[in-house]
């Protein structure tokens, strides 16, 4: 980090980031671990939405999921014909004061309508802003970016499932580890645990993630990836960040808590 006082300069790797990050948002997750435990809903059979094993991504370098858009639309931002009904059906439910965009509530109530029930409102705030477009100054989601992130979700659920091994609903931290993993994200076994130890309710149990918890912390680490690979774009790993542009990258997340 270069400090504004100028005494010195560091180059940062993104799990660097992401560790502090953690250290600094992600011990008031614990209470919202507990009392929101959703899990991880059936996807409409008429759906087909699967992952494509030949297109796994390459763990040479830790920056996994790219989330570009895999619909195409018109200039108008409405739902292009080959949407998938049941998407278009949920964002017009939700859609009550008929704007053409999903805030924080609607955005809840939509995914509610898709079988996400009880996600909580800190990790619907981290999508939204992961997923809202670069230009808007609101926290919203339009037709585009609704669809971008169901389809992430369809993918996220169903890697959670895959490695969910015990169908338990929940995830422990050798699953989490290969689920990240699947995802292109090689986080090392410090970071995992720092991850785990946030939910510790100090009992002594193993802790086990559901699938909001897993959704946020994903999102959290693909999040801050994603505004990492702004700042490096030779993929070498490294980035050098003024202390103006590391806490832009940082606080927007820690916002997004309660």
């Amino acid at each position: 980090i270069c400090i504004n006082a100028g005494i010195r300069i560091s180059r940062l790797q993104p799990l660097e980031i992401l560790s502090r990050f953690l250290r600094i948002s992600l011990s008031r997750s614990m209470a919202f671990s507990k009392a929101y435990a959703p899990s991880a809903p059936e996807l409409p059979e008429s759906f087909g939405q699967q992952l494509n094993e030949e297109g796994r991504y390459s763990y040479a370098y830790p920056y996994g999921v790219s989330g570009q858009p895999t619909q195409k639309f018109g200039s108008s931002g409405m739902f292009s014909p080959e949407t998938h009904p049941d998407i278009v059906r949920s964002f017009e439910s939700a859609d009550r004061d008929r704007s053409g965009f999903l805030d924080e509530s609607e955005l809840r109530q939509a995914l509610s309508f898709c079988g996400y029930d009880g996600i909580s409102h800190r990790t619907i705030r981290v999508l939204i802003f992961i997923y809202k477009s670069p230009g808007d100054s609101l926290l919203r989601l339009g037709p585009k970016e609704y669809v971008e992130l169901w389809n992430c979700l369809a993918q996220w659920r169903a890697i959670f499932e895959r490695y969910d091994r015990d169908k338990s609903g929940t995830m422990n931290s050798l699953e989490l580890r290969d689920a990240f993993y699947q995802l292109g994200y090689m986080i090392p076994s410090s970071v995992l645990q720092l991850i785990i130890s946030k939910f510790d309710d100090g009992t002594g149990k193993t802790v086990d993630l559901c699938f909001d918890t897993f959704l946020e912390c994903g999102m959290i680490v693909k999040g801050l990836t994603e505004k990492f690979k702004e700042k490096d774009p030779g993929y070498t790993g490294y980035a050098t960040l003024s202390y103006d542009v590391f806490m832009s990258m940082v606080i927007p997340f820690i916002a997004s808590y309660d």
